[in-house]
């Protein structure tokens, strides 16, 4: 059973997001929060699998309430809810630990799929969009993700294999499994293998956060 908490400051919206996700036979909502301090403070009493996070709320907003609750160490994962003309704040959001992100106009089914990716770490949640999303912020990252003059390779990336260098690279482009193992001539379980270690070995939470640390460190620009 997912647990999920909702977030959000609309009470219309939680109870449509309630009544959808509880007519599932495998997911149970375990409470609503109006704002974001609400969201940190439940989160830290109801250690939730996944929180559904909207990003413009009174107060404390979506993005700091993530920052906040990737911070505690749980194993609660959010998963951030905005517009096609909030992107900036997706991104915000992406670099502050959330899993992944959906629109708010998203049909049921992609609510739901997006929910239980996040639940289980996969986090593959609009890869098109990711990729739309990180191009277009990407001048928003800080100087010290900037390669150095000399060349030299970024340190969290020197463990990788070439092989895991070049699914990394892929996986920022927004590439799904599916798509790397069809393409790079691999079983599909051989690119979970690598995509496995590639987070382990670069300290990513999940695929997401390797996207990111992909631009980050210049794989993909």
């Amino acid at each position: 059973m997912t647990t999920v908490l909702i977030a959000d400051d609309q009470p219309l919206q939680r109870l449509g997001f309630r009544m959808l996700l509880e007519s599932q036979d495998d997911m149970t909502v375990v409470g609503e929060a109006s704002n974001g301090a609400e969201a940190a403070r439940m989160t830290a009493e109801l250690h939730p699998d996944v929180v559904l996070m909207d990003v413009r709320m009174p107060g404390l907003d979506g993005i700091e309430a993530t920052r906040r609750i990737v911070a505690g160490g749980g194993r609660t994962r959010v998963l951030i809810l905005t517009t096609f003309d909030l992107d900036e704040y997706a991104y915000s959001g992406l670099r502050a630990g959330a899993s992944g992100f959906l629109v708010k106009d998203a049909q049921p089914e992609e609510l739901l799929s997006g929910i239980r990716a996040v639940a289980t770490g996969d986090a593959v949640v609009a890869p098109s969009l990711t990729r739309r999303l990180l191009d277009a912020y990407v001048h928003h990252l800080p100087a010290a993700t900037q390669p150095s003059p000399s060349g030299s390779p970024d340190p969290r990336l020197t463990t990788l294999t070439d092989r895991e260098t070049e699914i990394l690279r892929v996986m920022g482009q927004g590439w799904t499994n599916t798509e790397i193992a069809e393409r790079l001539h691999l079983a599909e379980s051989t690119v979970k293998t690598h995509v496995g270690r590639i987070l382990a070995k670069t300290g990513s939470r999940d695929r997401v956060q390797a996207v990111i640390l992909a631009y980050e460190t210049k794989l993909v620009g």
